[in-house]
């Protein structure tokens, strides 16, 4: 198991969970935290027994803050941001997105510009009554990164997106449920009860359904109903050859709970 020095990445079960470890600094990003969690998210793909990830803070009052602005120091404004973002924080989006296992952001505290986008970046969010997100970027007069243009109007759509990421707007947990940013809100003492609630179910799914169908809802944003029907078709016969099919009707006749494997 590779040891890491910004991150945590415990495998239990079936389920890998990443703990950004950075609590001094709100757990905000260096560069080490993005190398390393991109590398987590790659050796999560690569394990077959991992059937789902939860990817959360450390303890304290954030989830993550964004980039550490104190690592850059006096050299704003003199550095090329865009080879920043390229080189550091693409490919990890990249990875979370094309990850075929659902990805659970236990949203313990505040998401911060960047750390906002990660939790954008997963597929289910479930938020502690405690939790905030703020797109901070325009507080220090930069743009959306790391997935937040894509992933937030897709969301909330334009209209609210543009009110978000140019006004900066402190998004409460509840303010987050009711525009959909997050799948559900808990007591903060119950966050672990709600996460585990999700993390058992997607332990015991068909992972590779899971996978496929999570790669074809966010294809359908940007695809006509063609080419939706088309993937459909593709992805139906990739599911339809899988272990997992076979073992789901075969419960389905003898009336039986099925035992995927995730094959």
């Amino acid at each position: 198991m590779t040891m890491y020095t910004t991150i945590l990445y415990e495998k239990k079960e079936g389920l890998a969970t990443i703990t950004l470890h950075r609590p001094k600094r709100y757990n905000a990003f260096i560069k080490a935290m993005n190398d390393e969690l991109t590398h987590a998210f790659e050796q999560a793909e690569q394990d077959d027994e991992i059937r789902v990830v939860v990817l959360t803070g450390g303890d304290g009052k954030a989830f993550c803050a964004g980039q550490d602005l104190k690592s850059i120091g006096d050299v704003a404004g003199t550095r090329n941001l865009g080879k920043s973002v390229e080189q550091r924080y693409n490919p990890m989006i990249k990875k979370m997105h094309s990850l075929a296992k659902p990805i659970i952001c236990r949203l313990n505290g505040v998401a911060a510009g960047a750390g906002c986008s990660l939790a954008l970046a997963c597929d289910m969010i479930v938020a502690s009554e405690k939790a905030t997100m703020i797109e901070a970027f325009i507080k220090i007069g930069l743009v959306l990164d790391s997935g937040s243009s894509y992933f937030l109007p897709r969301a909330v759509g334009i209209k609210k997106a543009f009110e978000l990421a140019t006004m900066g707007n402190l998004i409460t947990a509840q303010e987050a449920l009711q525009l959909g940013l997050v799948n559900k809100v808990v007591p903060h003492n119950e966050l672990d009860v709600a996460v585990k609630e999700i993390t058992d179910y997607f332990v015991q799914a068909p992972t590779k359904a899971v996978g496929l169908i999570k790669r074809m809802l966010y294809m359908s944003s940007q695809a006509s109903l063609d080419t939706m029907l088309q993937q459909e078709a593709y992805c139906q016969e990739i599911a339809g050859f899988s272990n997992d099919y076979v073992e789901g009707v075969s419960a389905f006749i003898e009336k039986r709970k099925a035992n995927f494997t995730g094959a």
